[in-house]
């Protein structure tokens, strides 16, 4: 069928006619992104006037009334499932006759299951509801003609944009409220794993807004880039809406490979990173132009009173000095008059750095100016740009948006070639609420808070920036990164021994926190271990300054006053043994009074003995300093030494219902004074209850004595309540590992699991580990949002680690156990 024939068919008021052309077009192929919704919005438009037409019973040059199309219908962004947005607009002299047309437009639309937002109003009546409801003003902004009186449409497109104009300094300022508080319900599309593409921030309700502030006349957007981003995100919306056949803008995790194909892009991935960085884009102009309408704003508001008290005469902005060639102009960062940066290669780091320090914005046509003219640094880079940068480092958050106005203008890629590999790049890992270049700079905005707790802060910062570099490339991104970093570290003009230095700091930037909380602390081989990849207090030092950070800037999930006392106890110990202090075989942990009190009364009474008491702990944060911090309900368990008392307990606190937050266990030897001669087995847990209240400790106790003499059916009850609330299917998450870790320990085989938290896991693994046959020496379990990561030492019957190929064993019969369904 042609084009015209195609047409010709839509235009009848037959809904079949349009309905066949519709589907025709959404399925051949042979045009997508805004060729087809420029060619839907055309089809849409014909086959409405034949119905405004034929509903009429007048030909088309009816007065008096007139069908226009609002909103993302009327910019004609019509996506396969996007609604419809009609206005049926009328002169008031014959409601009777507009009411029957508009039965005769709206039914055949329903009929053909098309969303419909549709209204009937006079002129008067749209000015007046426009002017009470901003979502509808704005939706009027794009009002487009589509059949009858074309001098009313005109009519109210004039009085429209007339009231947006004169009401702007008004209504601009409750346009960005709207706009804030949507990014606080949705987020920011740009760092979101399951972005919704019109509603969060930087996506197309944004976009939307931007062009609304431009008609406006006070203030326009940044244009580069800014319609190809909104492209980007109307194609991928089209493709969402075809993959999925449903109205939707939120771009799901399991639907992205299907997208991602509808659009011919290798992966997921490559989706998001596209998304992500149209996202940027709009954020990045939304903040430069509501920035502009503030300084508008303002300087309408004091102008007229200096005006009057001055006389009269055109007012110069006040220019104040913050570093060669920068200074501050009403409020934000810009060259000085004489600043050449086409002579200046270290001008645009200059500039950052004195705009951060000073917590002002980077103007960006001195962005712009800077990426354009600025010459390139030199190889390695002069004292000042190094300098420069570890200032822009350290400045806390106001690094964020300099630097984003730095990438914004492609001058972070120019100055760090290899950022662009983690530019915009997602991370799958729920644990993790920023893209791989943003994460990294946040770890440097929480690095400058520690600078003062070691002797290099330079080369904090510079690790902060550089820890995850390696995500950029294939393999283990801490192996990779360390020859990235090493390689920057001398490109910027460190010595050979700071970028060693820097490069071990990205190789273990993991080191203490998997250490601290996967390993016996005990246990002279972990500690000798990390020494040795430390190898002096100052890196030391710098490592433990850095993994605080790297954990605060992933998200709430990765750092807690537990993981950090953690890790500061194995930092103490490694630096210890670095300073020559501590011998080749510490002495265990002593336990606390009440852990003593606990085991020796368990000894006693031959029975299990609990207590359950919340814990807080003051831990200073950004926003509250010294507020406390709480760590969750403790647990605190003495059991006489005997078999199955790991799979005992996790099924017990599974059975009622108790998460798991982590815990501990290890053999206690009973005091001297104590009669008798024996240990007692002291698990540590941290717990907290899925729904409502914990339950009472002497509730636990009475069904943990009987899971101990074998009188409760722990699976039974579980499998129970699994069948009578099945959870909901959610995505697929990847299989459970389990591996050895090699020479982990001089005393036991180390066994770390790796699955997805779920009720009765670590019921499961210990009843696994119990039919092994192993001994469970120690064991330190933590959970990282929805991820499990646990260590077991075990050892044989006679105490000693595994053989090599029982170890493997063991491993490979958990790991089928745990992915048995």
């Amino acid at each position: 069928m042609t084009g015209t024939e195609e047409r010709t068919s839509a235009e009848s008021p037959e809904p079949g006619g349009y309905a066949a052309a519709r589907l025709r077009l959404l399925t051949e192929g042979a045009r997508t992104g805004p060729p087809r919704r420029a060619a839907l919005a055309e089809l849409t438009d014909d086959w409405l006037a034949g119905l405004f037409t034929a509903g009429a019973g007048r030909p088309q040059g009816i007065s008096g009334i007139s069908l226009v199309a609002v909103g993302g219908y009327g910019r004609g962004e019509l996506s396969p499932r996007s609604d419809l947005d009609l206005l049926l607009l009328h002169d008031g002299s014959d409601p009777t006759a507009v009411a029957a047309l508009a039965d005769r437009l709206w039914y055949p639309v329903w009929d053909l299951g098309l969303d419909l937002d549709h209204s009937v109003r006079t002129l008067a009546e749209a000015r007046r509801t426009a002017g009470e409801d901003l979502k509808v003003q704005l939706g009027l902004l794009d009002a487009r003609h589509l059949a009858g009186d074309l001098g009313l449409t005109a009519g109210l497109r004039t009085a429209v944009l007339a009231d947006w104009r004169n009401q702007a300094p008004k209504r601009l300022p409750e346009l960005k409220e709207l706009c804030d508080e949507r990014a606080e319900r949705q987020g920011e599309l740009r760092f979101l794993l399951e972005p919704d593409l019109k509603e969060a921030r930087g996506g197309l309700r944004d976009a939307t807004a931007l062009r609304a502030v431009a008609a406006s006349w006070l203030a326009d957007a940044p244009r580069e880039g800014l319609a190809e981003a909104r492209r980007t995100l109307l194609d991928v919306r089209d493709a969402l809406h075809l993959s999925t056949g449903r109205a939707t803008d939120r771009l799901a995790l399991q639907e992205q490979d299907q997208v991602a194909a509808e659009l011919g892009l290798l992966d997921a991935d490559v989706l998001l990173r596209q998304v992500y960085e149209a996202a940027g884009v709009i954020s990045y102009a939304a903040d430069v132009t509501w920035r502009e309408v503030g300084r508008v704003l303002r300087s309408r508001a004091v102008r007229p009173r200096l005006r009057a008290m001055l006389g009269g005469g055109k007012q110069v902005a006040e220019r104040s000095p913050l570093a060669e060639g920068v200074v501050e102009q009403d409020g934000e960062v810009v060259l000085a008059r004489a600043a050449r940066p086409e002579r200046d290669p270290v001008l645009p780091l200059r500039a950052a750095a004195a705009a951060a320090q000073a917590g002002l914005p980077l103007s960006p046509y001195a962005v712009r100016r800077l990426a354009a003219a600025a010459r390139p640094l030199p190889t390695p880079w002069p004292a000042e740009a190094r300098e420069e940068l570890v200032t822009l480092l350290g400045s806390g958050r106001p690094t964020v948006e300099v630097w984003e106005a730095l990438e914004a203008e492609g001058l972070i890629s120019r100055l760090l070639p290899d950022w662009e590999r983690v530019r915009c790049r997602p991370q799958r890992n729920a644990v993790h609420i920023w893209t791989v270049d943003r994460h990294l700079i946040e770890t440097a905005v929480r690095a400058a808070a520690l600078t003062r707790h070691v002797h290099r802060p330079d080369l904090l910062l510079v690790g902060a920036l550089l820890h995850d570099i390696g995500k950029g490339w294939p393999g283990d991104h801490s192996v990779a990164g360390e020859i990235i970093a090493k390689d920057v570290a001398t490109r910027i003009g460190f010595d050979a021994e700071d970028a060693a230095v820097l490069a071990t700091l990205v190789r273990h930037h993991l080191l203490l926190i998997d250490t601290a909380t996967r390993r016996d602390l005990d246990d002279p081989a972990t500690v000798r271990s990390v020494a040795d990849a430390v190898g002096t207090q100052g890196t030391l030092e710098l490592l433990h300054a850095l993994t605080e950070a790297d954990a605060l800037a992933t998200g709430p999930a990765a750092w807690s006053s537990w993981r950090g006392s953690l890790v500061a106890d194995l930092v103490r110990r490694v630096g210890a043994l670095l300073a020559g202090d501590l011998p080749d075989e510490p002495a265990p942990t002593a336990p606390t009074a009440e852990q003593e009190r606990l085991a020796i009364e368990a000894f006693r009474t031959g029975g299990p003995v609990l207590a359950l008491r919340a814990r807080s702990e003051p831990v200073p944060t950004e926003e509250t300093p010294g507020a406390p911090e709480p760590l969750g309900v403790e647990l605190l368990i003495a059991v006489p030494d005997q078999s199955a008392v790991l799979p005992a307990v996790a099924g017990v606190l599974a059975v009622h219902r108790l998460t798991v937050r982590t815990a501990e266990l290890r053999t206690l030897r009973l005091p001297q004074d104590v009669h008798g001669d024996g240990s007692v087995l002291l698990l540590d847990w941290r717990v907290a209850a899925e729904y409502g209240s914990l339950p009472e400790a002497a509730r636990l106790r009475a069904d943990l004595v009987r899971a101990l003499d074998g009188s409760l059916d722990i699976g039974g009850r579980l499998a129970e309540r699994d069948a009578a609330y099945p959870r909901r299917r959610g995505l697929l998450a990847p299989p459970p590992r389990v591996t050895v870790a090699p020479a982990a320990s001089h005393h036991a085989t180390v066994i770390e699991v790796r699955a997805q938290d779920a009720p009765g896991l670590l019921h499961r693994i210990g009843m696994a580990l119990e039919k092994a046959g192993v001994r469970v020496r120690s064991m330190h379990v933590s959970t990282l949002g929805a991820n499990a990561v646990d260590a077991f030492y075990v050892t044989t019957g006679a105490g000693e680690p595994l053989p090599e190929q029982d170890a493997g064993s063991v491993a490979r019969v958990l790991e089928e156990t745990l992915r048995a369904p």
